[in-house]
């Protein structure tokens, strides 16, 4: 009885103090997230795939960021004036944009952050995304200084970037994640180490807590941010697979929240078992294949190429294997692309019977097969995700079939198999998939530019290519700037570098609980638009 008493006295003690607080003790909010493969850097400079993205955007807000739609939207930009060459852009910053050290975000974190972005010796493959602006591109080739970039920090709370010649996507391209600032005194203070949790300063909804390696990220609720009021999440959990599979349990289970991926195979299951947690939707992206263009036979042979692109049914590929909403595509920017319309090889009019029958004669007029050279081996680069894994086997198959090429699937960690890739050190292709930075078809066709480094994958190098994409960045008209990237992409496809695939899609799972989870075709859910039921 008195041990009742005590405990009851307690428990009265905690009532009053609740009381006298005015509300009871909230419950911690927690979102735990299944974010794919394990990130390859998360420092906003240097990271290039979607799994640090979405880490990213929790963490740092740029002059724009990512709407509930995937559409650009005003964050550390208040204001901005574009002047009438479209070459100035004067951006006023919002006087309450803070860092979670509590200090205000400046011009020159915006300055910093850009030069450094640029700076050779940090070696970003994403360098290239600043080169519209005043002398970034010859800065980032160590052909001038730093301090030569287009970039001025006129007071504390005006940025002001000058072109080298108008850009018509470049606001757009400012919801970009590498464009997004690091606080100037954080870099300069702890050097490389400055990602480290305890360490890392952040003017995003979210700052860093923890990070696990193949494990996790933690991240929690920033009570600095500007709009800290409207985030309704205290905690967020990025969980790391290369899995899918695992992925998928690990919801199934209650441990996970929501998985961004499901696998190919359990895209019906969950239609038919599941359709309340069901959230597939297009992207904005293409999946396709590269040749390593800086290796033979690849390199000189353009019928061995385009009779391994004629051999491949994408529609048996979207209808038989995927099944999410993929769409076949011929050409390398995605169909449906705002104001562009995409330059479609004469073959894609053809059956596949017919296809299949011009590459069996373009790969002996290749001097391939009965009477000539045997057949190469041919080896692809892809992803350890048993997706990839089953497209790959289907493609492997067909050219089995249709041209006895024996293929080998050499399967890597992604993150390995990016860097592979950029280093162009894989044998014959490489699978790989890409989502647009900003809706415009340029985000798609700079990957194959001559002059970008390692972010081209294939090594593909085109001074007729180069030289159109240049031209159609320096017209104002977007109708004709639109055609010239299609004349631009209409090279590529003639020499085909890569193969396309098909268009993406998410095959997200989420929980009823999660609320306000928009489908939109740039793939991104920021936290902060989301909030969770009891």
């Amino acid at each position: 009885m008195r041990d009742f008493l005590r405990r009851a006295g307690l428990a009265l003690t905690l009532v009053l103090a609740g009381a006298a607080l005015g509300q009871p003790a909230a419950a911690e909010v927690v979102l735990n997230r299944g974010n794919g493969p394990e990130p390859s850097s998360m420092d906003p400079q240097l990271g290039t795939t979607v799994t640090e993205g979405r880490i990213m955007y929790d963490l740092f807000e740029g002059l724009f960021t990512i709407g509930i739609n995937g559409e650009p939207v005003p964050a550390v930009a208040d204001s901005w004036e574009i002047s009438p060459d479209g070459l100035v852009y004067t951006f006023r910053l919002r006087r309450d944009a803070k860092w979670s050290d509590g200090t205000p975000v400046t011009a020159e974190d915006f300055a910093f952050s850009w030069r450094r972005l640029l700076d050779p010796a940090l070696a970003s493959q994403y360098a290239y995304f600043l080169w519209p602006v005043k002398n970034a591109e010859a800065i980032n080739k160590g052909e001038m200084p730093g301090d030569a970039l287009g970039v001025e920090a006129v007071d504390p709370h005006t940025f002001r970037v000058t072109l080298e010649r108008p850009t018509g996507y470049f606001l757009a391209s400012l919801m970009h994640r590498i464009t997004h600032p690091v606080q100037k005194a954080n870099v300069e203070r702890d050097g490389k180490s400055f990602m480290q949790p305890g360490k890392l300063v952040s003017n995003g909804a979210y700052q860093l807590a923890d990070y696990k390696p193949q494990s996790y990220v933690k991240v929690v609720k920033n009570p600095h941010y500007h709009s800290a009021d409207q985030v309704k999440i205290d905690t967020v959990y990025f969980h790391h697979s290369d899995s899918q599979d695992t992925e998928l349990r690990r919801f199934r289970a209650g441990e996970l929240d929501a998985v961004m991926q499901i696998p190919y195979t359990q895209v019906d299951w969950v239609r038919q078992n599941m359709p309340e947690v069901e959230k597939f939707y297009p992207v904005f992206s293409i999946w396709y294949l590269g040749f390593n263009m800086t290796k033979e036979p690849w390199a000189s042979n353009a019928k061995l190429r385009e009779a391994l692109f004629l051999a491949i049914d994408r529609e048996a590929l979207v209808e038989r294997i995927t099944r999410a909403g993929e769409q076949a595509s011929y050409s390398f920017v995605p169909a449906g692309t705002s104001g562009y319309r995409p330059p479609v090889p004469e073959t894609a009019a053809l059956t596949q019977a017919q296809r299949d029958e011009r590459a069996r004669r373009l790969l002996k007029e290749a001097g391939y097969g009965p009477g000539g050279k045997p057949l190469p081996e041919l080896e692809i680069l892809h992803a350890t995700s048993e997706s990839s894994r089953r497209v790959m086997v289907a493609v492997a198959g067909m050219w089995k079939q249709k041209l006895n090429v024996d293929t080998r699937l050499n399967n890597q960690e992604f993150k390995v198999q990016l860097q592979t890739a950029a280093d162009k050190n894989y044998v014959g292709l490489t699978h790989l998939g890409w989502i647009g930075d900003y809706p415009d078809a340029y985000t798609f066709l700079k990957l194959m530019r001559s002059d970008i480094g390692r972010m081209n994958r294939t090594g593909y190098a085109s001074a007729d290519f180069d030289r159109l994409l240049d031209e159609a960045n320096l017209i104002l008209d977007p109708e004709r700037r639109a055609a010239r990237m299609a004349e631009a992409e209409a090279v590529l496809l003639a020499d085909l570098p890569v193969i396309p695939l098909f268009t993406g899609s998410y095959r997200t799972v989420v929980s009823p609980k999660v609320q306000g989870w928009t489908p939109n075709t740039m793939g991104f859910q920021l936290t902060r638009y989301l909030s969770m039921k009891p």
